[in-house]
């Protein structure tokens, strides 16, 4: 019997494959970093696109001329859509005028402005490159208002690469890195009281707005869990630090503690900033100022001019568009949508987190195979999703992308329920 005709015939990344050969002999792992298939994201990696060539709106191109429609957006970045042309248009007549110089443009205090406008708990923006920039600049700031040293993280954080912030089995890091953090679960506000009751030296809670970690289900806080670690942090002068980096302006544009009716006192942010242009910031409240302008903190393009440009631009979009109200009804449609082809082949997909940034898990499979096999067969069919990993909802997203990314999903299920008949 003949094999039965594909509508998305599996991609060949032959070329993708090679130009990796070559990036193993002059770059660390050939792809370092979250980017690289070594993360543990791209399972099996014979399956993935390496490099790309071009992006435009939703979509990319790789290398061999495969075409994906994008929910990884650069991990977060691309808010807009690739290549929009508001944003670029604004960053483009900045680098007219001039971009990383000597004294800082104008536009340095127009965008900061603007986040202060925007941001419900900033009183002040203080600007970086990186997430991580970001959360360092944050806890070096409560340490220096707060004169104390430790901090509290929630189990399952991730706050960037600094030393501090990792773990102790990381390469490279030492126990004298980590030494002051103290590590609890989430939601355990009986467990943060009595740390804060015994230990005056914490100067800080850091933590994302809700658990969006990597390889486990996302949840929201329980209710009142903010409001009860907003009233402990200033009951024992410790700051409250939020890390928006990844969900920042995609639940709220005031913020994710807004969305959660709390006001931080730090509150950290970078990937939906400028859609893909290179920037960070953390804000704050007054009573940080001084701490903030105290830092002995900056870098070689940290005032680049073009960046802001394209802030203010890709923030005056967001709330033209009012992209957390879409990014809400796209992310539903389509998440509703890949549960039902799951059912339609037997497979409970479960799906986690906000529609903005869903986190998905096939659960008839604890040891994540046949969850990583799906992936591998959407990817390579021309929708990329990540193995273990959040999704992220971009506004250039259309109904179209989304009817053919279920089409694609749909044969992917089809595709892994075929390579285990034990399934029945």
């Amino acid at each position: 019997m003949a094999a039965k005709k594909t509508k998305y015939p599996c991609f060949k990344t032959d070329k993708s494959n090679a130009l990796f050969e070559r990036a193993m002999n002059v770059i660390p792992a050939g792809i370092y970093g979250h980017l690289g298939p070594g993360e543990g994201q791209f399972i099996p990696v014979n399956r993935w696109p390496k490099f790309s060539e071009r992006a435009q709106g939703s979509h990319i191109w790789d290398v061999d001329g495969n075409e994906y429609i994008d929910y990884m957006c650069a991990y977060g970045p691309n808010v807009l859509g690739y290549n929009d042309p508001d944003v670029d248009a604004a960053a483009l007549a900045q680098l007219k005028l001039g971009n990383c110089t000597t004294i800082p443009g104008k536009v340095m205090v127009e965008c900061a402005e603007l986040l202060v406008d925007t941001v419900a708990s900033a009183d002040w923006a203080f600007f970086a490159k990186n997430g991580n920039d970001a959360t360092q600049g944050a806890i070096l700031t409560a340490r220096a208002h707060t004169h104390k040293k430790k901090l509290i993280f929630f189990n399952g954080f991730y706050h960037g690469v600094s030393p501090m912030v990792q773990k102790i089995d990381y390469p490279g890091v030492t126990p004298e890195d980590v030494k002051n953090n103290i590590y609890i679960d989430w939601d355990d506000i009986a467990g943060l009281r009595k740390i804060l009751e015994e230990d005056d030296d914490v100067a800080a809670v850091i933590a994302q707005p809700y658990d969006h970690g990597n390889f486990y289900d996302n949840k929201f806080p329980k209710e009142n869990t903010w409001k009860q670690v907003r009233k402990l942090c200033t009951d024992n002068n410790v700051v409250l630090i939020i890390d928006d980096v990844r969900a920042g302006f995609r639940l709220d544009l005031a913020g994710s503690d807004h969305f959660f009716g709390f006001e931080a006192d730090l509150i950290c942010f970078c990937k939906a900033l400028a859609n893909g242009y290179n920037m960070s910031a953390f804000c704050g409240k007054e009573f940080l100022k001084d701490a903030a302008s105290s830092l002995s903190y900056t870098g070689s393009y940290w005032m680049s001019s073009v960046p802001f440009a394209a802030c203010i631009a890709c923030i005056n979009k967001m709330k033209k568009l009012d992209t957390p109200k879409l990014f809400r009804e796209l992310g539903t449609e389509l998440t509703e949508g890949l549960k039902e082809a799951a059912a339609n082949n037997g497979f409970d997909l479960v799906v986690s987190g906000a529609p903005a940034l869903f986190y998905m898990r096939i659960a008839n499979d604890d040891s994540l195979f046949l969850h990583q096999e799906w992936i591998a067969e959407c990817v390579n069919r021309g929708a990329f999703f990540a193995s273990h990993h959040n999704h992220f909802i971009n506004a250039s997203l259309t109904k179209e992308d989304i009817k053919t990314t279920l089409e694609i999903a749909e044969e992917a299920f089809h595709a892994v329920k075929k390579n285990h008949p034990e399934l029945g």
